[in-house]
């Protein structure tokens, strides 16, 4: 094994066990879109079975959005081939969120959208906890994001309970940069394909992801420091509502 898989494999181990994502007897809802990111966060769980004194299970769901895209089929193919549990839930909640009624902010209303159904399929399906493919840089880019648009100081959490912890969700990616899972999900011969939503790469996350990058080229450390920022947070230098 390579030394970068070896990282990968260290620091999903390493997020587990800093966040306290995974317990004995968990059942666990895994959301696959059928991206790099949820792809490789089903095949690292699921590997990570075989080699963990614990266990947990895994239920898989894919919510196809309505765009005919034919992602449907090829994951439904490659969760039979893996002998994993699955459910696919066929919506049309991308159309929805991206007809002329809700120009405004299609991406919004179909993360929301999803979510919910999300939620919906793991109480009917019993399971405590949803782990989505959320990884460091969405970490980043959140923060951003709602500081810029949102004027609040907030980002994704490795680790959140809901509903009065009947369901928590998990992201054992947290640690990992998107890079990174890019290079496994090619390694691992994935069947990452688009999704064909006629918003994708026209977004704000698009747009503060490409200002980190020009930061980043300058210095390196940007990225690495707005992550630690989250967990270095000096109270006595924040303003306050009186």
């Amino acid at each position: 094994m390579a030394y970068w898989e070896k990282e990968i494999r260290s620091l999903v181990g390493k997020a587990i066990h800093r966040y306290g994502l995974i317990q004995d007897g968990d059942r666990i809802l895994v959301g696959v879109s059928g991206g790099k990111d949820s792809l490789s966060l089903l095949h690292l769980l699921k590997e990570r079975l075989k080699r963990v004194p614990i266990r947990y299970e895994l239920f898989t769901v894919h919510i196809d959005l309505g765009f005919d895209s034919g992602r449907a089929d090829i994951l439904r193919d490659y969760f039979e081939k893996e002998g994993l549990t699955y459910h696919i839930e066929f919506t049309d909640i991308g159309k929805r969120a991206n007809s002329s009624e809700n120009r405004e902010n299609p991406c919004f209303l179909c993360a929301w959208e999803r979510r919910k159904k999300l939620f919906q399929l793991a109480n009917r399906f019993k399971c405590n906890k949803v782990a989505l493919g959320h990884h460091k840089d969405d970490i980043i880019e959140t923060l951003l994001l709602n500081i810029f648009y949102s004027g609040e100081i907030s980002t994704m959490l490795p680790l959140q309970s809901l509903f009065k912890g009947k369901i928590t969700i998990i992201r054992p990616l947290s640690l990992l940069e998107e890079k990174k899972i890019e290079k496994f999900a090619r390694a691992m011969h994935l069947p990452v394909g688009p999704s064909g939503c006629p918003s994708s790469g026209r977004t704000k996350r698009k747009e503060v992801k490409e200002i980190i990058e020009t930061l980043s080229r300058k210095n390196h450390r940007v990225k690495g420091n707005i992550f630690r920022s989250l967990s270095n947070i000096k109270m006595d230098y924040m303003l306050w509502k009186k």
